[in-house]
């Protein structure tokens, strides 16, 4: 076997382990489709019962038939599993029992709508979680998908059709299955069947029509149904071709190869190349195969070079910069890794200045006769003309080319020299044929340390020694026996082979060398940022590795507490905060080689982490054109990724900090208020009982007397209330308090709260208006009825005396809205969020003490029962405090209960009310 058909053991390695992982493992098949109504359920029914009839094991597991006749008849006959009841708010919801199938283990189970969200209180949060579980069990699922919900995709349809989905489903998981069937259907079919009342039921499809099933948007779906499938089938058929070792080029896909030369033109052929992939609408590669000839151009034709390699990557290139000295093979080789069938190069023109006889050999001819299974595509001279020639080098740097090599040559000269005067001494003890081996080192030698055109030239010179020293007669060229002509051919033949392959490891072995220190040098960058535990830390760890690995100066700028960009210690030598601020909301990098202020000496990078960008990288180099190196770009790049995730990795680990100590004084604090409450309430009640008593107390008490026990009666009724609340915050912070949800009138809540505060609202007119329509809510009585006790007290608190309190409870879509509305001063601007903090008072109290827990404890039990609470300016002037509670489904009342009745019990809160 040949060292290119020979498999990566790594790659096998991995392809065992991974048939190990699917042993065991059930299969998981996709019917996927442009939207609902194409069918799917249909096809994954009809697939069914004919795996049913050929005796599998199929179980229905939960399959949506939406009303469609034609879909329920194919579940006749099937086995289905009965739906699990879940209690979500007081309701009974049916869900797919994951636990009846585990338990059942059928060999097939269908599963339809992949990315439903399972009600609270299920095992997992998605369906596509369940058949993960069902799949790791060893059950085979089939199950449907539409491609709004591909996670990726979402954005994408949003803007299409104007309609965010919710219900989504991770690319990663759909990548995964192990079939995907595209079911297929033109737009207009499609709207046919909508109206014909096959996708929905009619009050449905009206709605439909009007705004997701317009033909646009059933194109556009479909397009991208169709693309998404054909990227998993390519993905297959590469995964096909790698695991069976395939090398020839599958035209599948018309991906092009652009071919980057050295010779002047090469950026026209990286732009018809790009026009071509264009029109074709396919994806296309652009690869440099650096040799070691081109290794040592000089700087500024490599830079030329690196530039038309940017400029492929800037045009939607997938770009790579390979070392090699067979640029045909590698090329070839690339083709067939990445099955691509087109390959796009200069047309190349033969070196001026050649003999019509002299063989020319281009990169065309060479190709073809490598893979004729390959297309090449030929791309002519630019329409401008012959590209004009590289300015010339100047005298400064010819002389240093010329120095540079003049110090090489001399050198090989010298070992050759030096080789001839130490075989000279080796003369009396060894033979002819030994002395060569000692020339041919010397070859090997100048070979590696200074490369191939001085390894040459010390090929010939040590011939020549040999036979000028130590071939008869001596010191002369002739040679009296004939045979040392063979032995001098051979000895050069040997010499120009050895220093020719020396000479290709030697550049080989360099290559390697940068490879393993960029890999140390992640390793080590990894390791080290692993082990930062604050930010400071990490900054200093990341721009230590990263201006040592580039051999350039580094800054770092991270976000303060405010969100903010916080410019770095020593801000200067040209560092611009704006453009790191540009950076870091457009997730771009600007500044040097990129499109954005190229002019910049300095790149700045966004620091992408996995939530949020944590900060922005600037790197200004001492050579630019490294960074114009893909290779060094992407490591740049990584670099960037693993300084973000320390940063992130920090933040967090503060916010854990600030937690668990926030946590710490929650529980602390909720301790002392259940022991003071717990420890309050007995003296506060005998306090209580006591101002009775001395009230009720015989002989009468005088009028002073009378008045003082009410006022001691009344503060300490104050202060067991606010003990009250103490004890009912620190319950709801332990969780303690549970909800005795039953179906409630929103009339006797309202006209309960308004007669515990009868006392509190004396004085002031109060209306209150229920609305006819408004339904039975499923609440905790008694504590829907302290919330709204509590905002009516907090009105009386911060209002002046006599102002009116009006409260309105009104249904809107799924909601029930109570509004308690005030004619105070109002809440001050931007503090409408933290007045539902604990402990937390109005601006302007009056003299009614408190220490600012009712509205925390509102908030807290209205989000207990799944609502929402805030509160909103009323003009003219005043405050409205409102909190929302779920509407549901109220059960039917028995004809025989008069529901008037229920109403007419609180009608004295309809109306103006005088307590």
């Amino acid at each position: 076997m040949s060292e290119a058909a020979r498999p990566d053991p790594d790659a096998l390695l991995a392809q065992i382990q991974q048939e190990e992982a699917q042993q065991g493992r059930g299969r998981l098949r996709i019917y996927f489709g442009s939207s609902a109504g194409v069918g799917k359920t249909y096809a994954m029914l009809v697939a069914a019962r004919k795996l049913l009839a050929e005796g599998v094991d199929v179980l229905a597991g939960v399959v949506e038939t939406h009303g469609r006749s034609e879909t329920a008849a194919l579940l006749e006959g099937l086995p289905m599993l009965p739906p699990t009841q879940v209690n979500y708010r007081g309701r009974q919801l049916q869900e797919f029992d994951l636990d009846g199938v585990l338990a059942r283990r059928p060999a097939l189970v269908l599963v339809d709508e992949l990315a439903h969200s399972n009600v609270a209180g299920s095992r997992h949060a998605k369906r596509w979680q369940d058949v993960e579980e069902l799949l790791a069990a060893g059950i085979d699922v089939y199950s449907t998908l539409n491609v709004q919900h591909l996670e990726s995709l979402n954005d994408v349809v949003g803007g299409i059709t104007g309609v965010v989905v919710r219900e989504t489903l991770p690319d990663t998981f759909f990548d995964k299955a192990d079939e995907v069937v595209l079911v297929d259907t033109t737009a207009d079919e499609l709207i046919e069947r909508l109206a014909a009342g096959k996708v929905y039921l009619p009050h449905q499809a009206e709605r439909a029509a009007n705004h997701f099933f317009r033909k646009g948007n059933l194109m556009a779906l479909r397009e991208l149904a169709l693309r998404r499938t054909a990227d998993r089938v390519e993905d297959d058929v590469q995964a096909y071709r790698s695991d069976r070792a395939i090398n020839q080029v599958w035209k599948t896909e018309g991906a092009l190869l652009c071919c980057i030369g050295p010779q002047p033109g090469a950026e026209h052929v990286v732009r018809s190349a790009a026009q071509l992939a264009q029109q074709l609408a396919v994806t296309w590669h652009a690869v440099y195969v650096e040799t070691p000839a081109l290794q040592r151009l000089d700087g500024r034709r490599r830079e030329g070079i690196l530039q038309t390699v940017k400029l492929a990557q800037d045009l939607g290139a997938s770009v790579a910069v390979l070392s090699s000295r067979r640029v045909a093979q590698t090329l070839v080789a690339y083709a067939r890794q990445h099955n691509l069938s087109k390959l796009v190069l200069g047309h190349a023109q033969p070196p001026r200045g050649l003999p019509a006889w002299w063989p020319r050999r281009t990169l065309g001819p060479a190709l073809t006769a490598l893979a004729p299974d390959i297309d090449r595509i030929e791309v002519g001279e630019s329409s401008r003309g012959r590209p004009r020639p590289p300015r010339p080098p100047t005298a400064q740097e010819r002389e240093g080319q010329v120095a540079q090599a003049l110090r090489r040559y001399g050198l090989a000269l010298g070992a050759c020299a030096a080789t001839t005067l130490l075989t000279h001494a080796l003369v009396p003890y060894f033979d002819l044929a030994n002395i060569v081996m000692v020339f041919l080192l010397t070859v090997v030698g100048v070979a590696v340390w200074l490369g191939r055109g001085p390894a040459v030239l010390a090929a010939f010179l040590n011939v020549g020694a040999f036979d000028y020293f130590f071939v008869a007669p001596h010191l002369s060229f002739a040679v009296s026996d004939v045979q040392y002509l063979l032995t001098f051919g051979v000895m050069l033949v040997v010499g120009l082979v050895t220093g020719q392959l020396t000479a290709g490891l030697r550049f080989e072995a360099r290559v390697a060398r940068h490879r393993e220190a960029r890999s140390r040098a992640l390793f080590e960058a990894a390791r080290d940022l692993s082990n930062m535990l604050t930010q400071e830390q990490a900054v200093e760890v990341a721009c230590a590795v990263i201006a040592r690995e580039f051999r350039a100066e580094v800054a770092i700028y991270v976000l303060d507490l405010k969100e903010r960009l916080q410019a770095p210690a020593g801000d200067g030598n040209g560092l611009d905060l704006g453009t790191a601020q540009w950076a870091l909301d457009h997730h771009q990098a600007a500044g040097l080689g990129t499109d954005t202020l190229a002019g910049s000496p300095w790149l700045y990078l966004p620091l992408k982490a996995t939530m949020r960008s944590r900060g922005v990288l600037a790197v200004r180099p001492q050579e630019p054109r490294y960074l114009l190196v893909p290779e060094q770009r992407q490591q740049l790049e990584t670099f960037a990724a693993l300084t973000a995730m320390a940063l992130e990795r920090v933040h967090y680990i503060d916010v854990a900090q600030g937690a668990t100590v926030q946590m710490e004084s929650e529980r602390l604090r909720n301790s002392l208020l259940a022991a003071l409450s717990h420890d309050l309430r007995t003296p506060l009640a005998a306090l209580v009982g006591t101002a009775q008593t001395l009230a009720a107390s015989q002989p009468p008490l005088s009028t002073e007397q009378t008045a003082l026990a009410a006022s001691l009666g009344d503060k300490a009724m104050r202060m067991a209330d606010m003990v009250t609340n103490l004890l009912d915050m620190a319950r709801i912070q332990t969780g303690e308090i549970r909800l005795r949800v039953e179906w409630q009138s929103m009339e006797e809540i309202v006209g309960g709260a308004l007669a515990v505060q009868a006392a509190v609202l004396e004085g002031r007119p109060v209306q209150a208006t229920v609305d006819d329509d408004v339904p039975l809510v499923a609440c905790d009585a008694v504590l829907i009825e302290r919330v709204l006790a509590n905002l009516l007290e907090n009105a009386a608190k911060y209002t002046p005396a006599g102002s009116p309190v009006e409260v309105d409870v009104r249904a809107v879509a799924q909601e029930v809205l109570v509004r308690v509305r005030d004619h105070g001063p109002g809440v001050p601007r931007g503090r409408e969020e933290a007045i539902f903090e604990k402990f937390t008072r109005g601006a302007a109290e009056s003299a009614t003490p408190g220490v600012g827990l009712g509205l925390a404890i509102c908030r807290a039990i209205v989000q207990a029962h799944g609502g929402r609470i805030w509160v909103e300016p009323a003009a003219p002037q005043g405050a409205a405090f409102v909190f929302s509670l779920p509407r549901g489904t109220p059960p039917t009342l028995d004809p025989a209960v008069d529901a008037q009745a229920a109403r007419d019990a609180a009608a004295d809160c309809r109306g103006p009310l005088k307590p």
